[in-house]
């Protein structure tokens, strides 16, 4: 019986209408690869032989009885293709306005729940400005079924290093779908869980959790801890949310991203983060909106490596750091940057990789459902001080080209969910030598996304520009050049 883990049940609890809880991404495929002119139907075709086997995208939700403990995952019988690859075409002239607002407007669409948490949209008549004919494929995940890493991993069983080869993922063991437990099974393992397993399991998390409090204060009193929740600005996007959403993308060197990285000691991450504090800045200080403090991101980090749980989809931490929007200058705010994210590292090291996951088991189904929506129906996103201004994710990608069905990926947009006081979720892919930033917002919080979007490319050329510039002063400096 494959039991969804307290984390991945969580994703399910917290949705709502406005709160989707899926993960989406824009493939942009080039069909002049493919060894025969493209159809939908063959790529349907394709998309169906290399899932088909796949539990994660043929298995559906049970619900145990009462809603007792977390729903189990079993084998849809039914599964048909149809009901999850889907064709669409833009209107004329099909470019990146267009496939941006249809894309925000199948963002905004729930899944259906009675059958496997995934959809994908197959958008042709796409010309990206430098080629038409394209095909963006749409795709939508529910997030209790994926985290970044694991929604990375799936991505191989739809692709081939060549046009002509198979899915790297055909021919490996996917695992089995686990057996079909009874009802009666269902709600006595249930009962038993409820009543003994989940009040041990919360006596023994106490003494580790009260250690990470006590070190988590000694860290605040040395200056070495990470940002601390609860301490964000407000913004326009720090507030309820509606079902509507805005996607906007851009496109990064990641050639310029490791030249920046190289020159000042620092990591891809940290490059990124500081681009990304770049353009909120300027985005808010044309809007007369920016707070004197600096904003406060969640940074999911995979604990992947490090956890002792087999199960599960979601192996995921997160850690808090401020992007340095009160800082004009680039290079001031990569130095801050890079120094907050170590200690943040540090202090995220010393917390059980397990502890989110541990915690999550609590997580009652009906209870946590209601509470969620009495927090969006009394706006209380609104009232209590904000706990983070948005999620900002890096996700390594492939290093090389990929192809679906033949047709080469000219891009992958990856796109992560919204929440009710954090309207805002900025996702980065690195894929074969470029780095691809998703963005997606409540359309009500932040109408024009498509302006912070594109505010990413002129922020790092800034950043690089002012790390040439440091190095031309030194070299021009003899004494701090022998200093150095």
């Amino acid at each position: 019986m494959d039991r969804l883990s307290g984390l991945d049940a969580s994703f399910l609890y917290l949705e709502t209408p406005a709160q989707l809880m899926h993960v989406c991404a824009v493939m942009v495929l080039d069909p002049s690869t493919m060894s025969e002119p493209y159809s939908f139907a063959r790529l349907r075709d394709d998309i169906d032989d290399a899932v088909r086997d796949v539990p994660e995208f043929t298995r559906k939700l049970r619900r145990v009885p009462l809603g007792l403990d977390h729903p189990v995952w079993v084998r849809d019988k039914g599964f048909d293709i149809e009901h999850h690859v889907h064709r669409l075409a833009l209107p004329t002239p099909g470019g990146y306005a267009e496939l941006a607002e249809l894309t925000a407007h199948l963002a905004g669409q729930p899944l259906d729940r009675s059958r496997p948490l995934w959809e994908m949209w197959a958008i042709e008549g796409y010309d990206d400005g430098e080629r038409d004919g394209l095909v963006a494929l749409f795709t939508k995940m529910h997030h209790a079924t994926v985290d970044g890493v694991s929604g990375a991993n799936l991505v191989s069983h739809l692709c081939s290093l060549e046009p002509g080869a198979p899915p790297m993922g055909a021919g490996q063991d996917h695992g089995g779908f686990g057996r079909e437990p009874s009802r009666p099974e269902l709600l006595g393992r249930a009962v038993v869980s409820t009543a003994t397993r989940r009040p041990l399991t919360g006596v023994k998390l106490l003494a580790p959790t009260g250690k990470g409090i006590t070190r988590t204060i000694d860290r605040a009193r040395r200056g070495t801890a990470m940002a601390a929740p609860l301490t964000a600005p407000r913004t326009s996007f720090n507030g309820t949310i509606t079902g509507h959403r805005a996607i906007a993308l851009a496109d990064l060197s990641l050639e310029e991203v490791r030249r920046v990285k190289n020159a000042t000691g620092t990591t891809v991450n940290d490059v990124v983060l500081t681009v990304a504090g770049g353009a909120l800045r300027s985005y808010l200080e044309d809007r007369d909106e920016l707070p004197d403090s600096s904003l406060l991101a969640t940074v999911p980090v995979s604990v992947r490596e490090e956890s002792r749980r087999s199960g599960g989809a979601n192996k995921v931490s997160a850690l808090f750091t401020r992007l340095g929007t009160d800082l004009e200058d680039p290079l001031e705010r990569l130095e801050e940057m890079s120094r907050s994210n170590r200690n943040a590292k540090d202090h995220h090291q010393a917390i059980s990789a397990d502890s989110l996951q541990d915690w999550a088991e609590f997580a009652a189904p009906r209870t946590f459902g209601l509470a969620v929506r009495a927090y969006a129906g009394l706006r209380l996103a609104e009232k209590h001080p904000v706990v983070h201004n948005l999620v900002i994710s890096n996700v390594p990608g492939p290093p090389v080209p990929l192809y679906v069905s033949g047709a080469q990926i000219r891009a992958l947009y990856p796109l992560g969910p919204v929440f009710h006081g954090a309207g805002l979720n900025i996702t980065v892919m690195s894929n074969n030598g470029r780095v691809h930033v998703g963005v997606i917002a409540c359309r009500e919080s932040l109408p024009d996304v498509d302006g912070l979007a594109q505010r990413f490319p002129a922020e790092l050329s800034a950043l690089a520009a002012a790390v040439t510039g440091r190095s031309l002063a030194v070299v021009a400096d003899p004494e701090r050049a022998d200093a150095d």
